[in-house]
């Protein structure tokens, strides 16, 4: 019998060899020939899968977006509104060495995707999806009565959101801030983002 190739599996050997090779090189070295040695393959059976080196990058960075989607939709979030997004968005921000090689991935592509149309692709599905976590925590914080009063509309507010998740995210992986301070900067903004409802009254 033909022997059948599990093609799924084979792409997540390649994810893991991608992987490998940013976490021990960085992006910059992220080639067909590279992460072929690295999942053990020749270059002949890598270019089945992937034939240039844009395609194997748009790759690594869509399955690290599915990673992260996946993650957050398997977590037990916190009832406490505030606590909640909090725990959501830390998922999407480089607090150990997991998270800051898929930030790293995500970020690298701010440049790369400038000048491939394959890579800005992914690098729109990276923002718009980020965006639209943040919007959902912020329709949610409206939902629930504890949005602090503010002029702009709940889309602005999570382009705010999104741009402040981002460069405390930036700022960190460069070494500006450190990962505790990056999380009291979120806690920061999220208490200006919020307000605490009044206890109710007895009687």
């Amino acid at each position: 019998m033909p022997k059948i190739v599990d093609h799924e599996q084979r792409r997540r050997e390649l994810a893991a060899a991608v992987w490998q090779v940013i976490v021990q090189h960085g992006v910059a070295e992220v080639s067909i020939r590279t992460v072929a040695t690295a999942a053990g393959w020749s270059t002949g059976s890598l270019r089945h899968y992937f034939a240039t080196r844009a395609e194997l990058l748009a790759f690594a960075c869509d399955h690290v977006i599915d990673q992260v989607t996946e993650r957050i939709q398997a977590l037990p979030v916190p009832t406490e509104p505030v606590a909640a997004v909090r725990t959501v968005l830390l998922q999407t921000m480089p607090v150990d060495d997991v998270r800051r090689t898929e930030a790293s991935i995500a970020f690298s592509f701010l440049a790369l995707g400038l000048g491939d149309p394959e890579l800005a692709r992914v690098q729109r599905r990276h923002f718009s999806s980020m965006y639209g976590l943040c919007l959902q925590m912020v329709e949610g914080l409206s939902e629930v009565g504890i949005l602090a009063p503010a002029p702009e509309d709940l889309s602005a507010r999570a382009h705010r959101l999104h741009a402040v998740v981002d460069g405390l995210s930036v700022q960190a992986m460069a070494g500006h801030l450190t990962v505790e301070a990056m999380i009291a900067q979120l806690d920061a903004y999220l208490a200006r983002l919020t307000i605490i409802p009044a206890p109710p009254e007895n009687g």
